[in-house]
Order: structure tokens, then sequence, then C-alpha cells
């Protein structure tokens, strides 16, 4: 089942070029791992790096739940997800425990202040921080990690990047997006918006938890269907 919401033209959450796809996620959220390596696979398979944009939003968890995404629901999601997308990268916490990330927003933040060196350079820093959590067990919790991230993707200004950071100057980006994202206006981390009002959340996946919920049970996949993503970067570019 495909959820959407409704949304009027001029909405906040619609992107500001037809060519443009909004994904409002978290960096530390298993099912939005899965779908930007999808997105980033499938535009790059179908020859669309060049045409589609992707616009992140922040969808801070830590927020709506007052405390990050705890590591024992992290952990239970790692080998039902990474069998849907094991090229995505993945591996359990490798790391000291007291160096599991205790927040996002800085990480979040550096994607909202690389925005400023354009989309194209925004998305190469996302992937990489969701890369660096995810398969390499880096605390992107840190100032100096994002900022090694930032250096290793061969695109950002890691001078600039540091200074906005070092600023605040994303830091109101982040709240407007999770402000604009309340009251079920966003549905969950991943969801994705189109220009021309098409959104969906959690593309193809539908899941379940069982034996309790996140942090006590774990995840159970009842359908997947990555097709869903040719659909929606082809209707993106055609709105181009």
């Amino acid at each position: 089942m495909i959820q959407s919401v409704d949304v009027a033209p001029g909405d906040p959450r619609l992107p500001a070029a037809p060519n443009v796809i909004v994904v409002y996620s978290d960096l530390n959220c298993s099912f939005a791992h899965v779908a930007v390596h999808r997105l980033h696979e499938t535009r790059a398979r179908l020859g669309l790096t060049r045409t589609v944009h992707f616009d992140h939003r922040a969808f801070p968890l830590e927020l709506f739940n007052l405390g990050v995404n705890e590591r024992p629901g992290v952990d239970s999601e790692v080998a039902v997800l990474g069998a849907l997308e094991p090229d995505a990268g993945w591996q359990l916490w490798q790391e000291k425990d007291w160096r599991y990330p205790v927040t996002m927003l800085p990480a979040l933040e550096a994607v909202q202040a690389a925005k400023h060196q354009g989309l194209p350079v925004a998305e190469r820093l996302d992937r990489a921080l969701r890369k660096a959590f995810w398969a390499q067990s880096r605390c992107i919790s840190l100032r100096n990690v994002i900022l090694d991230v930032a250096a290793e993707t061969g695109v950002v200004d890691v001078t600039d990047l540091a200074r906005r950071l070092d600023r605040g100057e994303a830091r109101a980006a982040v709240l407007d997006q999770f402000e604009s994202a309340r009251d079920d206006r966003v549905v969950c981390s991943p969801h994705l918006f189109l220009a021309d009002g098409t959104n969906v959340a959690n593309p193809g996946v539908t899941a379940r938890w069982v034996n309790g919920e996140f942090g006590v049970g774990f995840p159970v996949i009842d359908s997947d269907e990555p097709d869903i993503y040719p659909t929606l970067l082809e209707k993106a570019a055609s709105l181009a």
C-alpha cells in the first residue's frame, strides 16, 4: 500500500523546481538508507543524473520522539533492511558503545548547509554520511567526523561547510523542515514529494513490527516493490 498525503500548489513540502524530488528523511533511519540508495542507483541506471536532483529535507526523528533512535531498534533493522539492498552498505555497530551517535542534528544541518554549494553537492554529502554511519560505524554526531566525510566526497568545499556549521546557519532550515513535517503532513522517514504533488511514503515497502514495537521486537517486510523508483524518477524527468 502506498501512503500519500494531500498537497496543494505552493505547499512548502514541494520542490522549488520541477526536476527535483524532495526527500524527507532522517540519517539514522534504515528505511531511508534503502530509499536513498535506490534513488541514486536507479537515477544512474536511467541516465538521469544530470536531469533529476534530490532535495534532502530533515525529518528529525529525535525531535518527533524526544530522543535519538534507540540502538536496539536500529540494530534489529539492519539484517532485515540490509537484505533488501545489501550494496547500500551495512554492518552492526562496530565502534565502542560510547561512540554511538546521540544526535543526528549536526549531520542533518551539514546537508542543509551544503546546499549553498548546489543540490548535487548536498546529495553527495547526504549519501556519504549515511554510508559513514550504516556501513562504517562512524559517529556522525561529531563535527570532525562530518567534515572528514565531507572531504572524502571530493566535491564538498569543506572550508565553506565548516564556516556555515560553526555559525549555525543551517539550524533554522532543519527546524523549519521539522515544522513542515509535523501533524502527519509527512508520514514517515522516508517520504518523497514531486513537483506535481505526487508523493509516497516509504516507497515500495510495507512493513510491520512483531513481538513488540521498535526497540523491543523486529520488523517484517510484507512487500517490497522497487519498481516504483523508475516510475518516480521518470515522472520527475517528464516534469522537467
